[in-house]
C-alpha cells in the first residue's frame, strides 16, 4: 500500500524519467534518420531544438537524466551493500539535497537567457 514514503516517490520517479528518457531516445533516433533524407530535412528538423519554446523541454530532459542517474546509483550502492538500507530516508534526502544543488545551476545556464536572467 502506497503510504507516501521516500522509496515509493524515488520508484514512481525513477520509472516516470526512464520512460522520458526513452520517449526521448526514440525522437532523437527519428530525427538523425532525418539524414537519410537530405541535408535540408535534417536541417530543418534541427530548427526545432533552436526554438525558445523547446529550451525548457531540454532543461526537463537534463533534469530526468540527473534524477535517473542519481536514482541509479543509490539503487546500485543498496544492491551491492544491503546493510544501507537501514539508512535508506537519510540516503534518500542527500541525494535530493545533491539533486537540487546541481540542478539549479544547470537550470540558470539553460534557462537563464529564456526568462531574462543573463
Amino acid at each position: 500500500m502506497y503510504r507516501g514514503s521516500p522509496g515509493m516517490l524515488a520508484w514512481i520517479l525513477h520509472r516516470i524519467t526512464g520512460v522520458a528518457v526513452l520517449l526521448f531516445l526514440f525522437a532523437h533516433i527519428v530525427e538523425t534518420s532525418m539524414l537519410g533524407l537530405g541535408p535540408e530535412a535534417y536541417n530543418r528538423t534541427l530548427e526545432l531544438y533552436r526554438q525558445p519554446w523547446f529550451k525548457p523541454l531540454e532543461f526537463l530532459l537534463v533534469a530526468a537524466v540527473l534524477y535517473h542517474a542519481g536514482n541509479g546509483i543509490v539503487v546500485m550502492i543498496l544492491d551491492f551493500w544491503p546493510a544501507a538500507a537501514r539508512a535508506y530516508r537519510r540516503i534518500f534526502w542527500i541525494g535530493a539535497g545533491a539533486y537540487v544543488l546541481v540542478l539549479l545551476p544547470v537550470a540558470y545556464l539553460m534557462l537563464g537567457k529564456v526568462v531574462g536572467l543573463r
